[in-house]
């Protein structure tokens, strides 16, 4: 199994790219609305360390983003609760998926938290500024705040670039992202 993980600034279109491969995703952002809808013991922890701000369950994403905009060390005490559960979710995500070809993680910290392993092979997706910005006012909890503290947390994107083994420029225009996929499948499976 070839893992390939899909690196990029917030708003570039990974999860775009990520579906584009045609394989099982790891989509992490998913993953922990998923954890915030269905897991009681995520809540129970984050209640009890935030009971100004978690009320009920399920956990409401805007209570999570008044945390993180709260304090400045609020993110890192969120991270200690969720990260946990969402490597035990990638973990059965790839012993699941341990017969299929490829698997595509759609991690955004995926370097920071260092999930991503020696013989990964990172695709980053590169997207001009002011695309990234219109796309991001487009979705329905965009916050500039929240996604300026996330930016903090994250690699220079020139690093992340630089370990990339491939790079796909993203103009959001699906019929070149699709060309680039395919490509670089093909150039994967040749040199595997």
């Amino acid at each position: 199994m070839i893992r390939i993980g899909i690196l990029g600034d917030i708003g570039s279109g990974k999860s775009h790219v990520a579906k584009k491969f045609g394989y099982p995703v790891f989509n992490a952002d998913k993953n922990v609305a998923k954890l915030y809808k269905k897991n009681r013991k995520c809540f129970k922890k984050l209640k009890k360390k935030f009971p100004k701000y978690i009320f009920k369950f399920p956990i409401k994403k805007s209570e999570v983003s008044k945390i993180i905009l709260a304090k400045k060390n609020n993110i890192k005490e969120v991270e200690k609760i969720i990260h946990p559960e969402i490597r035990n979710g990638l973990k059965y995500f790839v012993k699941k998926n341990k017969n299929r070809q490829f698997v595509i993680l759609d991690i955004p910290l995926l370097m920071e938290n260092k999930l991503n392993k020696k013989d990964d092979i990172l695709i980053f997706v590169d997207a001009k500024k002011e695309k990234i910005n219109k796309m991001l006012k487009k979705r329905k909890n965009f916050n500039i705040k929240i996604i300026k503290k996330l930016k903090k947390f994250q690699l220079p994107l020139e690093y992340k670039k630089k370990k990339s083994n491939f790079i796909i420029k993203n103009n959001f225009n699906n019929n070149s992202v699709k060309k680039n996929v395919k490509n670089i499948k093909s150039n994967i499976l040749l040199n595997v």
